[in-house]
């Protein structure tokens, strides 16, 4: 009993650890592609122990609902991240680690961020919530059609059980799962609120949209928020790499050994996942708002797609 509740629990500081390595990563990769040294890889970890480090400032007419906000976002985000697989199936909650559990995980905390950024009632707070309804109307249905789409193939939505499929079962090259593959993709891009959704790396005040959201926060509530972006993108590469790339993943009941080449396996992952995204950031425009939703029915269009195609055959 004791054992997997460890090996659960490193999971856990695992993806809690890598989490702001992997945006480093990000920012490294698009620094040096614009010809900069830019930020150490570790300078995430610096930020938020520096705002870790000061105090909370809040308007006088925040309600409690704005001080929760960033521990309950913190905390779906943790536990969604702690739910997918990452170096091995079959863990001790991985009855638990069901896409749509995930999903809703991640939907109540941008739930819980939007309501805080209305609660303060600022313009910039208005106009980050509404985009952010707006953009999560189509990426929420693009993720539950996706999430059928690849439970067709597998017959689970559990995602040990999912990636165990894809190991074992040759499950060969399918249409479905390639249309899948681009609206996940695209369904990253959108939750994650990167390049050509939205531009973390600036605060333009007219196309913004998650940093409209959290302009109010500041010192640890700040750090809570900022650590939830991290272990928000690494929780959807995850998601990619234990569907469509499941290698290295030790299957339940393996051995210490085989956990440790997949506890090996799983950086690499994340910096390849890092590199690509850096990659395609400095290959493509922020696009302007009123053309995102074209963007997201993408992914809403590919995923219902995708299902269509299993109904018609299982074979695609």
């Amino acid at each position: 009993m004791i054992a997997p509740l460890l090996v659960q629990f490193a999971q856990m500081l695992l993806v809690l650890a890598l989490a702001p390595l992997l945006t480093g990563l990000v920012r490294k990769v698009k620094a040096r592609l614009q010809r900069r040294v830019g930020p150490p890889l570790v300078q995430p970890y610096r930020d938020l122990r520096r705002l870790m480090g000061k105090d909370a400032v809040m308007a006088e007419n925040a309600s409690w609902l704005f001080r929760v906000a960033p521990y309950t976002i913190f905390a779906c985000t943790w536990v969604a991240a702690a739910l997918v697989p990452t170096f091995a199936t079959g863990l001790m909650f991985s009855w638990t680690g069901d896409l749509i559990v995930v999903a809703a995980l991640l939907g109540t905390a941008r739930f819980a961020l939007s309501l805080a950024a209305l609660d303060i009632g600022t313009a910039f707070g208005g106009i980050g919530a509404s985009r952010e309804a707006m953009i999560a109307s189509l990426a929420e249905p693009a993720t539950i059609l996706i999430v059928f789409c690849v439970a067709l193939i597998a017959g689970s939505t559990q995602l040990s059980n999912i990636a165990d499929h894809m190991l074992n079962a040759h499950v060969g090259l399918r249409v479905s799962l390639a249309l899948a593959l681009v609206a996940l993709i695209v369904v990253t891009l959108t939750e994650n609120a990167r390049i050509p959704v939205d531009n973390p790396a600036t605060h333009l005040e007219l196309t913004m949209v998650h940093e409209a959201m959290v302009l109010e926060y500041s010192g640890r509530h700040l750090a809570m928020i900022e650590l939830s972006v991290s272990l928000k993108l690494l929780v959807y590469i995850s998601i990619v790499a234990c569907i469509f790339f499941p290698v290295g993943l030790a299957g339940a009941g393996a051995g210490p050994l085989a956990m440790a080449v997949g506890a090996a396996v799983y950086p690499i992952k994340l910096a390849i996942g890092g590199v690509l995204l850096g990659i395609f950031e400095m290959s493509i425009a922020k696009m302007r708002v009123f053309r995102l939703p074209n963007f997201v029915g993408a992914a809403l269009m590919l995923g219902l797609l995708g299902v269509l195609l299993l109904f018609v055959s299982r074979g695609m």
